[in-house]
């Protein structure tokens, strides 16, 4: 038997990177997914080599700041699958500032769309959890919002903080419907975003990388995956308001 068989997932973010491993390994597993994004072209080659390897699998344009996108995310989870039983919020960018340099209208960018994408869509989901009967949400957070950093991150690190928070009181205030919230929180994961942080103040090379990672390498994206699918599972049915940190053992130095 599959880990998630019987589930009915919704995953923004999943046109790349760790979002589409996570929808991939989730269909592997026998989950029903409803994935998000605004990377249209991008998403429906994931729904489509999703469906040739034999998964269920729905592909829907969603911009995480857009409370009608949620609403229609979800909407399509409960009429193509009858439920939805797991939400994994992890769409999110990096923008590589100084507090001097930054923006307000680039903080209030970073906070739209890591932070109040993640409210919108728990919002959005929890009616249909409550209806299922309960279920699990998965929020992907980061080591940046456990710990500060000497990069050029504070906008992006306090965004992150403000999910592991988030997940915190979601957990709490859900416990007695039968909703599990818990927060995962990456290193470096060879992505798409860590390359784009390359680009800024803020990237690190891969060696520079390696160097502060105890365990001498950067994370994959499948490495983030397994701890996903293990809180939308039911083997993680007395874990939530938790932290995974998975992170080579960088924040343990």
């Amino acid at each position: 038997m599959a880990r998630l068989d019987g589930k009915v997932a919704l995953i923004s973010g999943g046109a790349r990177g760790q979002g589409a491993a996570e929808a991939l390994m989730f269909a592997t597993e026998g989950a029903c997914v409803v994935f998000g994004d605004i990377l249209d072209d991008e998403g429906r080659m994931v729904e489509a080599e999703i469906r040739e390897l034999g998964g269920r699998a729905t592909y829907v344009h969603l911009d995480v700041t857009s409370a009608a996108d949620w609403a229609a995310a979800v909407d399509a989870a409960v009429s193509e699958y009858g439920k939805l039983d797991v939400l994994v919020n992890n769409a999110g960018i990096v923008l590589g500032r100084s507090i001097e340099e930054m923006t307000a209208d680039e903080w209030d960018r970073l906070f739209d769309i890591n932070a109040k994408g993640v409210f919108l869509g728990t919002k959005a989901a929890l009616p249909a959890m409550r209806a299922a009967g309960g279920g699990s949400i998965v929020n992907i957070s980061s080591t940046a919002g456990l710990v500060g950093n000497d990069y050029n991150l504070a906008g992006y690190s306090s965004t992150k903080g403000a999910v592991r928070l988030f997940t915190k009181s979601t957990a709490i205030q859900h416990a007695p419907d039968g909703i599990r919230c818990n927060s995962v929180h990456p290193g470096p994961i060879d992505t798409p975003m860590l390359q784009e942080s390359r680009r800024g103040r803020s990237g690190l090379s891969d060696e520079q990388q390696r160097q502060r990672t105890p365990l001498g390498r950067i994370g994959r994206v499948e490495d983030i995956a397994y701890a996903v699918i293990y809180l939308a599972s039911d083997e993680s049915s007395f874990v939530t308001g938790s932290e995974v940190v998975i992170d080579g053992g960088r924040t343990a130095m």
